[in-house]
């Protein structure tokens, strides 16, 4: 891949003073190391995968499995040899990690639970103050939550299907939830119940304290909270915004994050940076972990690297525009005659830009990695072909397929 000369490092002036400019190359290179996806790729393992989650602070989890679950892609990206077990090692067999809410269901380092605790906190007022979760538990929400916990406690683990609809509930939509199986969701959010495990996809719930070791561990005060969530999120982003650090955990409000940001300014704990946009439209102040210099040296590799949708990196659509010129939407619940791309589709990172994607199914009863696409992007590199092809061969190999297909799309 062609590679733009090293350039001067400039100097303005912002609303905190004298700061270095950056390129958004300079951006894109620290983030894409502090999120393992500089080439390394360490060997896997039920260690290196603990590891793996705990430098990336969290991994999404998401059903949908037209290629591979969310989490296995994420995980796979990074690390050689990844196999499912590896994850399911930690989660089950060691309980060094557990499952709760991030923006969306994540696995997270068990360390992490004292901090997470005020997020129950928050979750046990839904009952009372939201009208969405009010309709799903039905006429008495208190006496159903206490009915699943007396049952939960006393019969072990159950399986979402082992939570009976009451009599005459009428189901049939993905979110029609009847009241026993919302008290379960709630339950788990608040940090009563936890994931002890997954029969397939499906969650078996059962007590918390059952299941994470650490459950007992008193709750980190309201500032030890706000300075590990800033911490931690702009320790795994590098260079941020408040408003993408905020983002990171989505555990406290933008507010607390810019107070935060001034305090740790003063400390020299962060540096101010002003990051130029890829469109060259605009400079965007942020503040930056002191040694990003040291991060933001060319990356040597030029390997085509399918991300999933819900990859860290691919997550904040506007950070990624910003940073690659690369516009991202997730199609899947889009009319399919409205679709651009398609129904799962995957950006093609390679180097420090994202080249191109994808839209792959794994076609289990034939073995068949089938491939629509791809949409290159102009940066694309002029051997992009061959390195396409190495990509779709190790992509074929984690997923299980035999071989794998191209199916070129219509460039009309």
């Amino acid at each position: 891949m062609d590679r733009m000369p090293a350039r001067p490092m400039a100097r303005v002036e912002t609303s905190t003073g004298p700061t270095d400019r950056l390129s958004p190359a300079d951006a894109r290179r620290v983030l894409l190391r502090l999120q393992a996806l500089d080439g390394s790729r360490p060997r896997s393992g039920s260690a290196a995968v603990r590891r793996m989650v705990e430098r990336l602070g969290y991994v999404q989890v998401d059903s949908i499995n037209v290629l591979d679950r969310a989490h296995d892609r994420i995980l796979a990206t990074r690390l050689a040899g990844y196999r499912n077990e590896h994850l399911r090692d930690g989660l089950e067999g060691t309980r060094t990690l557990f499952e709760h809410w991030t923006h969306d269901a994540s696995v997270i380092p068990a360390a992490w639970v004292k901090h997470w605790k005020h997020r129950f906190r928050r979750h046990r007022q839904t009952p009372r103050e939201d009208a969405w979760w009010n309709e799903r538990f039905g006429g008495d929400p208190e006496k159903t939550l206490r009915s699943v916990l007396r049952r939960v406690r006393k019969d072990g683990p159950l399986r979402t299907r082992d939570l009976e609809a009451p009599q005459g509930h009428r189901g049939g939509g993905w979110w029609t939830w009847h009241p026993e199986k919302a008290a379960a969701e709630h339950l788990w959010r608040c940090g009563q119940l936890a994931i002890a495990a997954r029969d397939g996809f499906e969650k078996v719930y059962d007590l918390f304290d059952r299941v994470v070791p650490e459950a007992a561990a008193r709750a980190s005060s309201s500032r030890e909270h706000v300075d590990w969530a800033c911490r931690e999120a702009i320790a795994r982003l590098g260079i941020a915004t408040a408003r993408e650090v905020a983002a990171f955990f989505a555990a406290v409000p933008v507010a607390k994050v810019q107070a935060w940001a001034a305090q740790a300014l003063r400390r020299g704990e962060v540096v101010p940076v002003a990051v130029e946009s890829a469109s060259g439209s605009r400079v965007t102040e942020a503040f930056a972990i002191p040694e990003w210099r040291s991060l933001a040296a060319p990356i040597e590799s030029d390997e085509i690297v399918p991300l999933s949708p819900f990859d860290p990196l691919v997550r904040d659509r506007r950070r990624l525009e910003r940073l690659f010129g690369f516009r991202y939407r997730f199609e899947a619940f889009v009319p399919q005659a409205k679709r651009l791309h398609g129904y799962y589709v995957l950006p093609l990172l390679s180097g420090d830009r994202l080249v191109g994607r994808i839209d792959p199914r794994f076609d289990r009863a034939a073995g068949v990695l089938v491939v629509r696409g791809p949409w290159w992007e102009r940066e694309a590199p002029a051997n992009r072909r061959r390195l396409l092809e190495t990509a779709l061969d190790r992509l074929a190999g984690e997923v299980g397929a035999g071989s794998w297909r191209l199916e070129p799309v219509s460039r009309s």
